[in-house]
């Protein structure tokens, strides 16, 4: 991939910024500055360009081809359709801004945002402060998980190749140690703004707190030097560790050590923090465990969201009797597949995903279903990939994209039904682009 051609604080641009203080252009070089932006070029370069352009006036002139090329060296008649960089990098800079704004510029007075479905910088004042995103008692910091710019992540086809790509995907995806074992819950007691809209999907309530899951990669790194799934009995017990560490099959160059460390994915590092933020926002109680840490019971007793398919978060083995749509994996040829129980119309029995595709597709499940004990709700958010469980979050978190679904299943009592989605988009950089659906299922 090519590095981005515009670079922060260029000056070979006609729309580069007046020499005169300017308080945005000032804000915008805080930003820069910044641990969030400080190790991301990519991003830091797609902020410079698009700011520099609205303060010469010309951000009207804003789109996808003008800025693929301009940034991210993209031919002028590229087509965007198949190649997304720019909206996938224009998510994540949504996202990296909320990052800062919620940290270090907390006490910032404007805010830059970056509505959806367009690229020009809004420079909005600020009514009140946030507080951090990071819940307390978290390993993990808001700054550490910025400074991680993801990575390719592709299943090769041997035993050994899936264990070295279990240590480069540690490597380039930025996997972070994480250990979130946050049992008392923690409610609302801020006056953080609200995010851009209410969580349409009703998964959280003030009464009991909602359980988050990410997933455990520590896991999928031990099955890959077993060259087998973990079932959820075994994952319990922690036998795989032992196992693991004895195989005939596992290689040298990866540390038994690994499978017993608490990792998990960049991308449900930041499903988590935009989570917590809407749960928040909501006034909704919220705890935050590493799926080592969770009991059969602790699914049973409120609502639960749990991210990752089961090959990394074995707990979406118990929902898995009652879904239609399922992902399997081929350990020996490294193929995903997602399983239809029940086809109907034109849909297909099965969708793979393998690393041979010229089309790099993967697929995403967004599952809301009752939760074990039948009386909460848990929320199912999985890929056969990290950028199929992207595109899974991307759905519940895009109004134009979820709402117009809500309302096509809403009941006549206005309530929503349990559902599943199934979405297909395309791996671009480890990243998705906008996915569609390819079918969907409504529980009675």
């Amino acid at each position: 991939m090519p590095s981005a051609r515009y670079k922060p604080g260029s000056t070979s641009f006609a729309e580069a910024v007046p020499a005169a203080a300017d308080p945005r252009r000032e804000l915008l070089g805080r930003i820069l500055a910044s641990s969030a932006f400080a190790k991301s070029e990519r991003l830091s370069s797609l902020l410079t360009y698009i700011c520099h352009r609205t303060f010469a006036g010309r951000g009207k002139e804003l789109n996808e081809q003008m800025i693929g090329e301009a940034v991210f060296d993209r031919q002028l008649d590229y087509d965007s359709s198949i190649d997304g960089i720019v909206r996938t990098q224009a998510s994540r800079l949504r996202k990296r801004l909320d990052l800062y704004f919620s940290g270090e510029g907390a006490d910032e007075s404007t805010r830059i945002v970056i509505p959806r479905g367009g690229y020009i910088p809004l420079f909005e004042p600020r009514t009140s402060v946030p507080p951090p995103v990071v819940s307390p008692g978290s390993r993990v910091t808001a700054e550490a998980a910025s400074t991680i710019e993801p990575g390719v992540a592709a299943a090769p086809r041997s035993s050994g190749a899936v264990v070295a790509w279990c240590l480069v995907a540690i490597l380039a995806v930025g996997i972070v140690a994480i250990l979130v074992h946050d049992r008392g819950g923690l409610a609302n007691g801020g006056s953080n703004p609200a995010p851009a809209h209410s969580f349409a999907i009703p998964i959280f309530s003030a009464a009991q707190p909602t359980l988050i899951v990410p997933s455990d990669t520590g896991l999928v790194i031990s099955e890959a030097s077993m060259n087998r799934d973990v079932g959820l009995a075994e994952y319990l017990r922690g036998d795989y560790l032992e196992t693991s560490s004895k195989t005939p099959n596992a290689r040298e160059t990866l540390p038994s050590q690994l499978g017993r460390r608490r990792y998990t994915s960049i991308v449900d590092l930041e499903v988590v923090r935009s989570i917590t933020e809407i749960a928040r926002s909501e006034k909704s109680k919220f705890e935050v465990r590493y799926a080592r840490d969770v009991r059969p019971n602790d699914l049973k007793q409120g609502n639960v969201i749990l991210l990752g398919a089961a090959e990394g978060n074995p707990w979406v083995e118990l929902f898995e009797r009652n879904m239609n749509f399922v992902i399997s994996k081929n350990w020996k040829s490294g193929v995903f597949t997602v399983s239809n129980r029940s086809p109907q119309g034109n849909e297909a029995h099965q969708w793979n995903s393998a690393y041979e595709d010229p089309r790099h597709r993967v697929y995403g499940i967004v599952a809301y279903l009752p939760n074990l004990g039948g009386d909460r709700d848990a929320l199912i958010l999985e890929g056969t990939s990290m950028a199929g469980t992207e595109c899974a979050w991307d759905f519940v978190s895009d109004d134009s994209q979820l709402l117009p679904f809500l309302n096509r299943i809403r009941r006549p009592n206005g309530t929503i039904p349990h559902f599943e989605v199934l979405l297909e988009t395309s791996n671009m950089s480890g990243s998705a682009v906008k996915g569609s659906v390819l079918g969907w299922r409504v529980r009675p």
